[in-house]
């Protein structure tokens, strides 16, 4: 365990230390966060406040930056350079693999987190959340879950930079269709009921939901459970040293 620990400290390290990874898991959120209430904080249709809802919305865009994007882009860099091929002959299995690389690159989007809310709450007047448990609920389940995403990803690119083009080609629709960017009420029918097939708009509702103080519906947390699990299985199944 503690091996393992060691390892997460590690993965951690490198990819602070890598600059585009820190700003765009940590300074371009926050620099969203700023554009979206320049306007001031004006409610939405059906009354929240703008502000109770982007934060909310860009927890996940950090979850899914982290991992759709800098996870997979890891494990596919560590292929390219033979690190996984030297990994292959210690006592590693891919899933201790695959358990160290979510658990750092999460601990990436926790710090995004942790400075998105505390600008909210010291800038723009953020409410506290109304059911924390439900929002950190929502939020490990919403990492997983798309985490698992990214884990296939990196289990069969052979590349970094296909990696990362794969990635954002995944990312940006996403966090358009499913309200990350644009709040889910100032979506049209059509493109809410696209965005609802991704893996990323589950997230949204449940960690918004349970900020306004609303159980998560088990149905949306029982949706982020089979991604993580199918996924998972494929990641798993197809891994490749």
């Amino acid at each position: 365990m503690r091996g393992f620990r060691h390892v997460i400290a590690i993965e951690l390290k490198l990819a602070m230390r890598d600059p585009m990874s820190g700003f765009f898991a940590l300074a371009f959120p926050a620099i969203m966060l700023w554009v979206k209430l320049r306007g001031g904080n004006k409610p939405l249709p059906g009354g929240t406040p703008l502000i109770d809802a982007t934060v909310p919305m860009l927890m996940v865009f950090v979850i899914g930056l982290a991992a759709l994007v800098i996870l997979p882009a890891t494990l596919a860099q560590y292929r390219e350079r033979r690190v996984l091929k030297r990994l292959h002959v210690t006592p590693a299995s891919p899933a201790m693999l695959f358990g160290a690389q979510w658990a750092a690159h999460m601990l990436l989007a926790v710090l995004g987190t942790a400075l998105l809310t505390v600008i909210g709450l010291a800038a723009y007047g953020l409410t506290a959340p109304a059911n924390l448990a439900g929002v950190l609920v929502a939020w490990l389940l919403g990492a997983l879950s798309l985490g698992a995403v990214g884990l296939v990803l990196g289990s069969v690119v052979p590349s970094g930079r296909a990696a990362t083009v794969i990635g954002l080609s995944l990312f940006f629709p996403m966090v358009f269709l499913s309200g990350v960017v644009i709040p889910r009420e100032s979506l049209s029918g059509s493109m809410r009921a696209i965005g609802d097939l991704t893996p990323m708009a589950p997230a949204v509702r449940a960690i918004r939901d349970g900020w306004a103080g609303a159980a998560p519906s088990p149905v949306t947390l029982g949706v982020m459970v089979a991604v993580f699990v199918v996924f998972g299985g494929v990641a798993l199944r197809t891994f490749r040293w």
